[in-house]
């Protein structure tokens, strides 16, 4: 007999075959049990215990005394029943009361608002009244879908997704889930049949553990959380499920008759009854009135992925109107009023081919995994940082080697560690090396530091890195000069600074591979507009100074006047601004105290790249900034939609050369709103709350009478 008909038998036929208990006896056991799950609740779903595990344990060890000597003490829903240790022969399968779907998915704004228009135009506004604008958001969990059903109040069933119409009945797995109630909390009255949706997820901690063991073991590690919730989930041998740190995260509901107590008339409500019943629901759930708050919130969510405590893969936003979803019904495969954002995955395994020692621009000497190309996060991933020598050491990465690569913060690959079981017999651990491999001078390395440095400063690879930052978009952002031909102009000697690529004459150009005379024109004048239209905060941040990043170069542009009264601005002036910490000053002190850097700025001011801030000037600059402050977009809060000839981050940077400040959402401070094709939400905002709207010809011609000319091929 399997333990799933052990326990069918025990909880239907108990009090008719069982011999009765005494009344304090029976009184005990209802006390033990509802003192275990109360515990249980504030250990597995608030994380809030009151009592020792010592203390839970003597509770519980009573309670399964005095069912063993009294069997019809034990309640269909005592705590007793979460404890694996049956075999199943197999699962059966059941279909649902009502179709499990899946989500469709988004993957932009633009993706969202063609949902929403489409929603829209199922609703039928004439028989309905028009459509409720609030959403309920909740983090996608990337997990196993389960539907848990309640008879009464009492856990009486268990389901996978399956195909969305049967799925495999796992009641006896489910009950080992402590944040499964066995018997819903609270007073009632209970819906006589609530079935409950949701996911089954493991968190972070709870896996690294788990993976942690499994290679002490010396077995296969998982691949993820959610093949490690999965496969606990469908075993036959409930004692294996019951050690496996699962948690079940309920969203919503399947069939549920409301015929006892009031019915959830909104998502929010039926969260917070949900959570009231006693079950753990997705973290950070908000109600978004609008799409452009359901926008800021999946944005949000992606911004903060890493911190959740369980692995998430997208943002959900469900029609708040339970009456409204009703109306709007299904798809054949997806509800229509409900969606996912969905974001890329994030951790893959291949193989470690070899590590490279790259040459920063501060001459940091950083280790490269050189791996076989394999799709993370949506992108093909070949190489990824493994940071330093002590996290080479640390994470024990050998070449030859089976990784785990992800994208940390979804943009930058980095390798996680490897895969022990997998190991070749002649991987031998990563001699991290002590001299510069692009220029053979000794490395360095600081008291408190963990890097590596090459301290040569005519270093071709620090040169080559120190211009390549110089004109990308956290530099100056000089469209078309790109990485390839700074290669070619340092390689060649002619470009030994940034400085120097001030100075390049057309016909220099001539001689290089691929460029002919109007590309060469094109590339010079190129060069000659960022000359104009580099603002003090862009070379700030194009200087490559250690720990000042755009941010706050900006702080810094809107203090200080030129580079010279940055340059005499003592530590203590530096740490009174906001966000600039003695570090930051330290190392802003140390690069002005550089001779050779002086000696850079002098090239600067050679060439005519001095830009200066917004305060008082005189002469010739005075009067070019007078241009600009003077100009229609000086002061005025700007913001961009919808698509432009001219790349995004482009057309900010001349927003801000002009004077703007660049605003992050349609309010009633925006002072324009500039508008390319398919604008979407904000211009219907905008127009609500009578915000002037430019077309892109107007943003261009605000630009000019600012004294700000864009190439003719832009």
């Amino acid at each position: 007999m399997t333990f799933r008909n052990k326990i069918a038998i025990s909880s239907e036929q108990h009090s008719l075959l069982a011999p009765q208990p005494p009344a304090e006896e029976r009184k005990r056991a209802h006390w033990l049990s509802a003192e275990l799950e109360r515990h249980n609740y504030l250990y597995h779903t608030l994380d809030a215990p009151e009592i020792s595990d010592e203390q839970y344990d003597a509770l519980f060890r009573e309670l399964t005394e005095l069912e063993k000597r009294w069997p019809a003490l034990r309640s269909p829903h005592s705590p007793t029943l979460r404890v694996g240790g049956g075999l199943l022969e197999g699962l059966n399968k059941k279909e649902h009361r009502r179709r499990m779907y899946g989500l469709d998915n988004v993957f932009s704004n633009e993706d969202w608002r063609d949902f929403v228009e489409r929603m829209r135009r199922a609703w039928d506004a004439e028989l309905n009244g028009p459509l409720p604008p609030a959403f309920w958001c909740d983090p996608k969990l990337d997990g196993l879908a389960l539907e848990v059903i309640y008879v009464d109040g009492v856990l009486s069933g268990a389901l996978t997704r399956g195909d969305g119409e049967t799925g495999e009945v796992v009641t006896e797995a489910v009950r080992t889930i402590r944040t499964v109630p066995l018997r819903l909390r609270g007073e009632g009255p209970f819906p006589s049949l609530l079935e409950v949706r949701g996911e089954v997820v493991m968190f972070k901690k709870d896996f690294a553990a788990l993976n942690e063991q499994q290679q002490a073991l010396g077995r296969k590690p998982f691949a993820n959380p959610r093949n490690a919730a999965a496969g606990a989930l469908r075993q036959l041998d409930i004692s294996i499920t019951e050690s496996r740190p699962l948690r079940f995260l309920a969203y919503n509901l399947g069939e549920v008759d409301w015929a006892a107590t009031a019915p959830c008339l909104s998502q929010h409500e039926l969260m917070e009854r949900l959570k009231g019943y006693g079950f753990l629901i997705p973290p950070d759930g908000r109600l978004c009135v609008g799409p452009e708050e359901v926008e800021a919130y999946a944005a949000w969510v992606r911004e903060h992925r890493q911190d959740f405590l369980m692995e998430i893969d997208g943002a959900v936003a469900k029609q708040d109107n339970l009456e409204a979803q009703e109306a709007l019904g299904f798809t054949a495969r997806a509800p229509r009023f409900a969606v996912a954002f969905k974001f890329p995955a994030m951790q893959a395994e291949t193989l470690l081919t070899s590590i490279d020692i790259q040459v920063g621009r501060t001459g940091v000497l950083t280790p490269v995994a050189v791996l076989e190309p394999v799709a993370v996060g949506g992108v093909m991933v070949s190489r990824a940082t493994l940071h330093n020598e002590d996290e080479i050491r640390a994470r024990d990465v050998r070449v030859g080697d089976t990784v785990m690569v992800r994208r940390a913060g979804d943009v930058i690959p980095e390798v996680v560690g490897p895969v022990l079981a997998r190991r070749p017999p002649d991987a031998v651990p990563f001699v991290f090396p002590h001299t510069c491999p692009a220029c053979g001078e000794a490395a360095h390395r600081e008291s408190g530091e963990a890097a590596w440095r090459c301290g040569n400063l005519s270093c071709p690879a620090v040169c080559l890195r120190a211009i390549s930052h110089f004109v990308s978009k956290a530099g100056l952002d000089i469209q078309g000069v790109g990485q390839k031909w700074v290669e070619q102009l340092v390689k060649s000697g002619r470009v030994q600074s940034p400085a120097d690529l001030f100075t390049l004459k057309a016909e220099e150009l001539l001689g290089f591979e691929r460029m002919g005379a109007v590309l060469a024109q094109k590339f010079v004048d190129t060069l000659e507009n960022a000359r104009h239209t580099a603002t003090l905060s862009r070379l700030i941040s194009a200087l490559g100074i250690r720990h000042v990043g755009e941010q706050t170069a900006r702080l810094l542009a809107g203090q200080f006047r030129d580079l010279d009264e940055l340059g005499r601005a003592d530590a203590e002036a530096l740490q009174a601004l906001p966000d600039v910490g003695p570090e930051v000053a330290a190392s802003i002190r140390n690069f002005f105290e550089s001779p050779a850097n002086w000696a850079q700025l002098a090239r600067f001011r050679e060439v005519g790249l001095w830009p200066q801030s917004s305060r008082t000037t005189s002469g010739e600059e005075g009067s070019a900034l007078e241009k600009t402050q003077n100009g229609p977009l000086h002061g005025k809060n700007v913001l961009f939609t919808g698509s432009l000839s001219l790349p995004r981050g482009r057309a900010q940077r001349l927003a801000e050369a002009a004077g703007a400040v660049l605003a992050g959402s349609v309010n009633k401070k925006l002072d324009y709103l500039v508008v390319g094709d398919k604008a979407g939400g904000k211009l219907d905002k905008a127009q609500a709350l009578g915000v002037a709207v430019l077309d892109e010809a107007g943003f261009r011609a605000l630009l000019a009478a600012a004294g700000i000319t864009l190439d003719a091929s832009e």
